[in-house]
C-alpha cells in the first residue's frame, strides 16, 4: 500500500514539475520496480533469499537517497556539488549492480514460475486466449538488451552536460 502511494507520488511529482524528470521514464521506472517486487519477488517466494534481491535493493536504495537529496536541495536552492556529484556519477556503477540484480532474479524465478503454471492461462477456456507468464519473464530479460544501453547512456550524457556545466561555472567563480 505504502509502496503504491510511493509509486503514484513520484510520478505526480514529475507530471506536475516538482521534480525535473521525464514522466515516461520516471513512470517505466517506477512501474519496473514494483513489477520486479510484486510480480517476482513477492509472488515467487522462493526466491526472496537471493543474493540478486539484496544486490537489486541496495542499488534502489542508495540511488533513492541520492535522487531526493539532489531534489530536496534543488528545491532549497542549495544544492552541494557533492550531491549533484553523486547524482550524476554513481549510477556508473549502481545502475548496472540493480540491472544485475533484477535480472539475476527474474532468473532465478523462471523454474519455479515455469513448475507452479504461475499467472499463466491454458488454452482451451471460455475466452479463447492463452498467456505463458514464464514466456512473458523470459521477454522481459530480452528487453533489457535495448532498453538498458539506452538509459545507461542517456545517463552518460546527462553527467557530462551537468558537471561540465558545474565544472565551466566553478572556474569563473
Amino acid at each position: 500500500m505504502l509502496q503504491d502511494l510511493h509509486a503514484k507520488n513520484q510520478i505526480l511529482h514529475c507530471a506536475i514539475g516538482i521534480v525535473p524528470s521525464s514522466v515516461v521514464l520516471t513512470s517505466f521506472q517506477v512501474m519496473s520496480r514494483v513489477f520486479l517486487i510484486w510480480a517476482v519477488t513477492h509472488s515467487v517466494k522462493e526466491v526472496q533469499s537471493e543474493d540478486s534481491v539484496l544486490l537489486f535493493v541496495i542499488a534502489w536504495t542508495i540511488t533513492e537517497i541520492i535522487r531526493y537529496s539532489f531534489y530536496t536541495f534543488s528545491l532549497l536552492n542549495h544544492l552541494p556539488y557533492i550531491i549533484k556529484w553523486a547524482r550524476y556519477t554513481l549510477f556508473i556503477v549502481l545502475y548496472p549492480m540493480g540491472v544485475t540484480g533484477e535480472l539475476l532474479t527474474i532468473y532465478a524465478a523462471l523454474p519455479f514460475v515455469r513448475q507452479a503454471g504461475l499467472y499463466s492461462i491454458s488454452l482451451p477456456n471460455k475466452y479463447n486466449f492463452s498467456f505463458d507468464y514464464h514466456a512473458f519473464l523470459i521477454l522481459i530479460m530480452i528487453s533489457y538488451i535495448p532498453l538498458f544501453p539506452q538509459l545507461y547512456f542517456h545517463m552518460i550524457h546527462q553527467r557530462r552536460k551537468v558537471l561540465s556545466r558545474t565544472e565551466e561555472h566553478k572556474k569563473f567563480e
